[in-house]
């Protein structure tokens, strides 16, 4: 049984984050150890000298845990870019043994994983080593964090795809709509494209200012737990 789930998005800034952390809340209500990992942190402020990763840190404080951050948060990195582009401005190269030790050392301890990346699939973590690389190496199924409106059926298909091509399993695709969209008549059909054309299930769509909750919640988890 995998014991991971990695969160991807079709972009940066689709709320991945906030999606990790009602599923995080909501697998600990259910009463499932979780444990949350973000490998990467870009764009961290500087507080009292220190780097602070604020997706890493809002995501142990919804799952409860206490576990030391560099565990959770190998990586972290002051200027908002890629990050082999953040780590090699800094002089520093970005081990993938380091990432893959600290998820199956979680992995001992919890009976879930919730793996954060950044951006997208595609995003290079050192030189030509991927996100995808590495959720190919951890050997964890997938759910894409996608937006709902205009232009997503083309940025959630070929995320979709270039899973698929390296084998990993696609769970499904949340729509989530991280900013307003206004009058947007995409909205209603993508989803149905996505299915159709992805073959993916699309297992909720989260609007503008709303929590995941209801139906959209449960059949995530659903797919989650399927996997089992």
């Amino acid at each position: 049984m995998t014991k991971g789930i990695f969160i991807t998005g079709t972009d940066t800034g689709v709320g991945k984050t906030f999606i990790a952390e009602g599923l995080i809340r909501a697998m600990r209500k259910r009463g499932t150890s979780v444990c949350p990992m973000k490998p990467v942190e870009t764009g961290c402020p500087v507080k009292e000298g220190m780097l602070v990763p604020g997706d890493a840190l809002r995501l142990m404080k919804a799952s409860g845990i206490q576990e030391p951050l560099n565990l959770i948060n190998p990586y972290r990195f002051r200027r908002p870019l890629a990050p082999a582009v953040a780590a090699g401005a800094d002089g520093v190269r970005i081990r993938k043994g380091n990432i893959i030790s600290a998820y199956h050392l979680l992995s001992r301890r919890y009976s879930r994983v919730l793996i954060e990346g950044a951006g997208g699939i595609m995003v290079p973590l050192s030189g030509r080593y991927l996100f995808l690389d590495l959720v190919t190496d951890l050997g964890v199924p997938v759910l894409i964090v996608a937006r709902p409106g205009l232009g997503t059926v083309n940025h959630t298909l070929l995320t979709v795809d270039a899973l698929r091509h390296k084998g990993a399993l696609v769970i499904g695709v949340v729509l989530n709509a991280a900013v307003p969209l206004g009058r947007d008549p995409s909205v209603k059909d993508n989803p149905a494209v996505i299915e159709k054309l992805g073959r993916v299930p699309v297992l909720g769509v989260v609007p503008h200012g709303r929590t995941m909750a209801g139906h959209c919640l449960s059949r995530v988890l659903e797919a989650i737990e399927g996997l089992m």
